[in-house]
């Protein structure tokens, strides 16, 4: 029976059968792989249904963890629009192998039936997803925030979030946009102040000229 409409959180993408008997090699797409060990009830989605995904790993400040401070983001992603074509699989075993995951699902029993999974995504609805530290953020969550400089004697809106680059250094740059253009905003911990994501606000108290310092003008 499919899904209702609603956001999906990836877990994995299938790659190909592992053995004999239904098994599928994943590439591991959250930062909970330990998760898996709590979950039976799994979602698949075919590739043209996540197409549109956008990223939704966990991001924490720089200097509260090396693991979210820097590297290629891992994380799970999330479709920011409802896909509702998406079967139920009952995770039967799974183990880790190899940098990724073994999965074995209810009623998959052969390498021809295993075949037929490849490339599809492994998710769960979005309300499922790990609960975080105070301090963390979810990056699908991020985007669409409002970034406000309270560093100053009266708040001033930076611009919205519109990606989050892990690529650049030891820190996350937020990629803001602001009313002149791109801005680069370090997703330092000794510059948060509070994050209000109902809201879609986070708060940073930032060095003065760092706005105009890392500024992009549009052409």
């Amino acid at each position: 029976m499919p899904q209702p409409p609603q956001a999906w959180v990836w877990l994995a993408r299938i790659c190909r059968p592992q053995g004999r008997k239904g098994e599928v090699f994943a590439e591991i797409l959250t930062d909970f792989p330990e998760k898996f060990a709590e979950r039976r009830q799994l979602w698949l989605l075919s590739p043209q249904e996540a197409t549109n995904a956008s990223r939704g790993s966990r991001l924490l400040p720089a200097d509260a963890s090396s693991r979210g401070a820097s590297g290629p983001d891992p994380g799970t992603r999330e479709f920011p629009t409802p896909q509702p074509n998406a079967s139920s699989a009952q995770l039967a075993a799974h183990w880790l192998h190899k940098g990724g995951v073994v999965l074995h699902f209810a009623g998959v029993d052969s390498i021809s039936a295993a075949e037929a999974l490849k490339g599809m995504i492994v998710a769960i609805p979005r309300a499922e997803r790990a609960a975080l530290a105070e301090d963390e953020a979810y990056i699908g969550d991020l985007i669409g925030c409002t970034l406000v400089d309270v560093g100053g004697a009266e708040p001033v809106s930076v611009g919205e979030i519109e990606d989050v680059d892990r690529s650049m250094g030891p820190a996350p740059m937020l990629v803001v946009r602001g009313p002149q253009g791109e801005i680069l905003i370090p997703f330092a911990k000794s510059y948060l102040r509070r994050m209000d994501l109902a809201a879609k606000r986070v708060e940073m108290a930032l060095p003065e000229g760092i706005v105009d310092l890392n500024s992009f003008e549009k052409e």
